[in-house]
This record gives structure tokens, C-alpha cells and sequence, in this order.
């Protein structure tokens, strides 16, 4: 079997999506439980899954040990200090994935919307080709847009493919895809992966596996969350309502 590090990206900014207290999104809640718990629980109950860290901006490090005190006493996490950039975070984390680890995963704290299926689908599939990322095909009309909101162009919509998390990579492909990023700032790991000339394959993702970046996209996952399919596994939020429902 083959073994699994899982990189929970969790350092970003969150401008566009904060509470009252200026908390960051993944540190919300979304019905009963933090989207970033949602996002990492059914990673750390994996048999393949030996290693999972979360990376946290230095500046909420002690806080964020302290409000999920009792949920990480629950889940073997080991923390790690964000970068400037995504990538520089997940660089941080890929400096401490042990030896023993055959590939790694790179999931947004920000997508909670996973079931242990679409897991094992991504899974099985970078284990055969060493590198692989979900996504959905485009289906909506594309519009390049200028400065002033007038349209200048509409876009093929051809071949295009929405990208979701996780990603997933040989541990040595990706450990030299960051060895040769040099000052890039890619807007996901797949990127570097094709840069240093290894081929990503992409499967169909999961429409329900998207990213919450603004409060349409919080409301919209809190009316999701109950849909998704129920063949899963038991929380690990200690303070968990206990309805079947919710997990």
C-alpha cells in the first residue's frame, strides 16, 4: 500500500472572508464544525494516509492551538508556519514530509466538501501516474474583460478544466518541482509539477468540491454540506452533534 502525506494549505489571507472577529475562513464554523476540520478529518482516519500537516500563518499559530485544543488532541496534525505566499507555506510543509512517504497531497483547507469516495479516487489514480490533479470541465460562456468591465473578447471554453484540491504527487517529483520554482508564484502545485516536465493527469472532480473564498460561497456550502454522500466517516470534532446527517 502505498503512503500518503497530506498538505492542508490553511496560511492564506482570507481578505475576502472573515468574522466578526476577523477570523479567516477556514477557522469558521459550517454547521457544527470548522472548515478546516471538515477539510482535514477524513485524511487522518486514512489507513495510507501516515502524515498530515496543516500550515497556519505564524500570527494565529498560538490561537489556533488554543480553540481547537480539544480537536487537535484527536487528530494527529502536526503544524506549520505559512509563508508570504502559498507556495512558500506549502515549500514549509514539503521540507518536513518523512522519508517513509510515497506521495503527497495538497488540499485547501477552504474546500470541506469531500467524501472518503472521491478521496480514494484521486488516490488510486497518483498512484498509477504519479501525478494528478481533479477538475470539471468549463461549462459557462467565457468573457475576457478589460479594466473598465467592458468585455473584449469571448474565450473558447474548449479543453478547459476548473482545477480543485487535493492534488496529488510523487513525493520526489514534487520535492524537485519546488527545488527549481526559483521566484514563480503559481496559483497551484500542478503547475510547477508541468513546468519541471512531468505530466499531470487531470480526472473528473466533484462540483461539490469547491472553494469558499466569499459569504455567497459560505451560505451555498452550508446548504450543500447535508447533501453530500453519507458513506462516510464518523467526525473527529470531540463536541460533534451526533446526527448521522451531518457527517
Amino acid at each position: 500500500m502505498a503512503r500518503f502525506a497530506v498538505i492542508i494549505a490553511a496560511a492564506g489571507a482570507s481578505r475576502r472572508l472573515q468574522d466578526a472577529n476577523k477570523r479567516k475562513k477556514p477557522f469558521l464554523d459550517l454547521k457544527g464544525r470548522a472548515i478546516w476540520i471538515r477539510s482535514a478529518e477524513l485524511f487522518v482516519s486514512r489507513d495510507d494516509v501516515v502524515q498530515t500537516l496543516i500550515v497556519i500563518a505564524p500570527d494565529d499559530i498560538e490561537w489556533f492551538k488554543e480553540k481547537f485544543r480539544a480537536n487537535l488532541a484527536f487528530m494527529d496534525v502536526e503544524i506549520v508556519p505559512g509563508g508570504t505566499e502559498r507556495v512558500d507555506s506549502v515549500a514549509n510543509a514539503l521540507e518536513r514530509i518523512r522519508d517513509e512517504v510515497d506521495l503527497v497531497a495538497v488540499h485547501d483547507a477552504a474546500r470541506p466538501l469531500l467524501t472518503k469516495e472521491w478521496i480514494d479516487e484521486v488516490f488510486q489514480a497518483a498512484e498509477q501516474y504519479g501525478a494528478v490533479v481533479p477538475a470539471v470541465p468549463v461549462t459557462s460562456t467565457l468573457k475576457r474583460v478589460a479594466s473598465d468591465n467592458t468585455i473584449k473578447e469571448t474565450v473558447s471554453r474548449e479543453g478547459l478544466w476548473a482545477a480543485q484540491t487535493p492534488q496529488v504527487f510523487r513525493r520526489q517529483w514534487l520535492i524537485d518541482a519546488y527545488g527549481r520554482r526559483g521566484d514563480q508564484t503559481p496559483t497551484d502545485d500542478a503547475q510547477l509539477i508541468e513546468q519541471a516536465g512531468y505530466s499531470v493527469k487531470v480526472i473528473r472532480g466533484w462540483p461539490m468540491n469547491f472553494k469558499i473564498t466569499t459569504s455567497a460561497d459560505l451560505a451555498m456550502a452550508r446548504a450543500v454540506v447535508d447533501a453530500l454522500p453519507k458513506k462516510t466517516i464518523r467526525s473527529l470534532h470531540p463536541f460533534a452533534d451526533e446526527r448521522p446527517d451531518l457527517f
